[in-house]
């Protein structure tokens, strides 16, 4: 599987807020870049390009020393209701005040059943 990663829109980037090269990724998990670069292959983490350079991730993806609980699993179930990763990016950063606050706040909170489920009904 090769790695593939979308150039995002501006106001998605404006969405997210932080973000971290692969390289600070890597650091921030105490992994190699090789390590970090596959768990965008295995879809355990969405990256993108930001103008240009390595591709970028979301710093609220990554908790103390790993993925966000949750995360990998909410990501299948966008890909599988067939957003891409820029539309899964904005999914989860946009302010849903049935939550309240993003899907991505929610996944940090460790409500990511609630955040999964509704992923689930994008696709119906």
């Amino acid at each position: 599987m090769t790695l593939s990663v979308a150039q995002i829109d501006r106001e998605t980037d404006q969405l997210v807020g932080e973000w971290l090269t692969l390289t600070e990724v890597a650091r921030r998990l105490n992994l190699s870049a090789g390590r970090a670069k596959q768990l965008l292959k295995d879809r355990k983490l969405i990256g993108v390009r930001r103008g240009g350079g390595e591709p970028q991730v979301p710093a609220a993806f990554l908790g103390k020393d790993d993925v966000v609980k949750g995360l990998p699993g909410t990501l299948t179930v966008l890909l599988d209701a067939g957003y891409d990763d820029v539309e899964s990016l904005r999914w989860l950063f946009t302010p849903d005040e049935t939550l309240p606050g993003s899907p991505v706040d929610a996944i940090v909170a460790g409500r990511h059943t609630e955040v999964k489920r509704r992923a689930q009904a994008l696709a119906f």
